[in-house]
């Protein structure tokens, strides 16, 4: 049985911007006995902005689903840190790729107890809830501590994907899986989470992501690459 790498041992595996911090190599996936992609193969970098494009019925939720290990794929692997994901404690890997979408789940209650929640799940139990890393976020956003005491119930659907947000960044992962996450938003509200987003990466140039969105403007605003997916016939 291989040995899954725990989150404790995340800290000790050293990436240089000359290496991949993800690698996809032949990957494929099938939707009801049909390839959906296949042969898929690329790499991303520490600091890359990749955009991920294509038709609808591409696949391009499907991708970023498989790279933060919700969806299974029937061949290739995914390689990050230089370990096959299967190498992984797979809990610990999900708090490294984080995958967003438009369209969150979230717990009962305020703002920060979901925030909050995040820290009794067995893989973070080590780390500890940070209000002044939020607070800092928040102010980019142009937000208050008040939102922080608002009920979930009682927020819009733009507060709720900020609120996502938040939950993802403050576990400081490496690499974002965004997924439309902009797709519901007004443009002044989209605006600041794509330089939430810019902020997060800053603070550590080993961070990378990877964004779908219908809106090539914002794409041409926010990443430096393209990977193009083409449906199979």
């Amino acid at each position: 049985m291989k040995n899954q790498l725990t989150q404790s041992q995340i800290s000790e595996l050293k990436l240089s911007p000359k290496n991949p911090i993800l690698s996809v190599q032949g990957l494929g996936r099938t939707v009801e006995k049909r390839w959906i992609w296949n042969h898929l193969s690329f790499q991303l970098f520490p600091g890359e902005r990749v955009a991920v494009i294509g038709a609808s019925g591409s696949g391009k939720s499907l991708l970023l689903r498989a790279l933060a290990g919700l969806d299974p794929v029937q061949a290739g692997q995914i390689i990050f840190q230089g370990q096959p994901m299967n190498s992984w404690f797979i809990p610990s890997y999900r708090s490294q790729i984080i995958y967003l979408h438009q369209r969150p789940a979230l717990w009962e209650g305020t703002v920060e107890e979901n925030l909050q929640r995040v820290y009794r799940l067995a893989v973070h139990r080590h780390r500890v809830y940070n209000r002044q890393i939020i607070l800092d976020y928040l102010h980019l956003l142009h937000k208050t501590a008040d939102f922080l005491q608002r009920p979930v119930s009682a927020i819009s659907g733009g507060e709720a994907q900020i609120l996502a947000f938040l939950r993802a960044l403050q576990l400081s992962p490496k690499i974002l899986l965004l997924d439309e996450p902009t797709a519901s938003l007004d443009g002044g509200t989209a605006q600041n989470l794509e330089a939430l987003v810019t902020a997060w990466q800053h603070q550590d140039p080993q961070r990378a992501y990877l964004w779908t969105s219908h809106d090539p403007t914002q794409l041409e605003r926010i990443t430096n690459r393209q990977i193009t997916l083409k449906e199979k016939d």
